[in-house]
């Protein structure tokens, strides 16, 4: 996310730190960046993806912090298959527990209503995030970007995720404080306007058959129509 000046929250924090850790963050950046045009390079005709065009060698330089989530619930995203990194993160297995675990308390409400918008408008959210210090625990910085998918199903209740932090873990569990929280709306006019013409042309009602055509009625309820096999000469 950038702010007025048109950095992002992790250049703002590399500023304060060593140069080799500003150039942790710019490659972090880029990643991230690859991370979503990758997202984007699976959109057909501009549409959603579908979960299952999802190859994880397209997302290899950021693959232990991917995750992908499924939605339960109206703001509320269950995480299916998490990257190492969030686990550390946690101090904790990950899989199965809420997108909002990572998040303290008191932001979650902000969290849920930006999955409402991901799922149901659709759109792209990039968070910006930060824990606070304390004992045995430094301060930490991380952004979380997460990006709508289509089930196999066709509906829009998948998600493909990135989480990624800046600094020691130290102590766990951690949690985040929400500093910015960009939404995306996604523009699926092209692509919902010709599957509605696909649609159309699938629910067009048969042509009528001819009189001489159609089947004799069945003599009882209980008869089928069956196949016959017809000898030629």
């Amino acid at each position: 996310m950038k702010d007025d000046s048109g950095s992002s929250f992790l250049g703002k924090i590399a500023d304060l730190r060593p140069a080799g850790d500003k150039a942790h963050t710019a490659r972090v950046e880029a990643d991230l960046q690859k991370f979503v045009s990758y997202w984007s390079g699976m959109r057909r005709g501009g549409d959603v993806p579908l979960r299952t065009e999802i190859d994880p060698r397209g997302i290899e330089s950021l693959l232990s912090n991917a995750f992908i989530a499924e939605k339960v619930a109206p703001g509320i995203a269950r995480l299916r298959i998490a990257g190492t990194h969030l686990s550390d993160v946690m101090g904790m297995e990950v899989r199965g527990m809420p997108l909002s675990a990572l998040i303290a308390p008191e932001d979650r409400g902000q969290l849920a209503d930006a999955l409402v918008d991901l799922f149901e408008r659709p759109a792209t959210l990039r968070l910006d995030l930060t824990a606070p210090g304390g004992i045995r625990r430094a301060a930490m910085a991380a952004t979380l970007v997460v990006l709508p998918l289509r089930s196999d199903l066709g509906d829009i209740s998948r998600a493909l995720g990135c989480f990624v932090t800046s600094g020691p873990i130290g102590s766990t569990p951690r949690r985040f404080k929400v500093v910015a929280c960009k939404v995306t709306p996604l523009d699926l006019t092209d692509a919902t306007a010709t599957g509605f013409r696909e649609e159309q042309a699938r629910l067009a009602p048969p042509a009528p058959k001819a009189r001489h055509e159609r089947p004799a009625p069945l003599s009882h309820p209980s008869e089928r129509p069956y196949l016959r096999l017809v000898h030629s000469d």
